[in-house]
């Protein structure tokens, strides 16, 4: 049987994951990571920019649906198989980001989901949507 459907999931099902990014998160992404750009460093730089100001990575951004899809929607044992997203708007630091994904189609003898992904500012300001396809691992998938 499909572990996604199992577990409960149906088209049209969302979840929902917060989170506040600071400047200690984007140092630790750095340290990580390697991604030094001025843009998230360098307020004299990020001033001249279409920003303004200092902004975080976006694998921040992306990280926070990476939590979402492997502890709430679909849940523990999922993993990406593909995203096709686009940054549409900044997130800055000390933003709150939300990010909530929707159940657009399980596959029907595969614990495979389709998700829509969107990600907003506290502001409501959407700065990321997209889909993704994951893999959700149950006892009969693992080796």
């Amino acid at each position: 049987m499909n572990v996604v459907a199992e577990r409960g999931i149906v088209v049209g099902q969302q979840a929902s994951r917060s989170l506040m990014l600071t400047a200690d998160d984007v140092e630790t992404y750095a340290r990580l990571s390697g991604d030094r750009n001025p843009l998230h460093f360098d307020r004299e730089f990020a001033a001249k920019t279409k920003f303004g100001r200092l902004v975080v990575q976006g694998g921040l951004t992306t990280g926070l649906l990476h939590a979402l899809v492997a502890m709430d929607l679909p849940g523990p044992g999922t993993v990406f198989l593909s995203q096709n997203w686009r940054f549409i708007a900044p997130v800055f630091i000390d933003d709150t980001i939300t990010a909530t994904a929707e159940v657009l189609e399980l596959h029907p003898t595969k614990p495979v989901t389709r998700l829509k992904v969107e990600v907003r500012r506290q502001d409501g300001e959407v700065v990321l949507d997209g889909e993704a396809w994951c893999f959700t691992f149950g006892d009969e998938w693992i080796p």
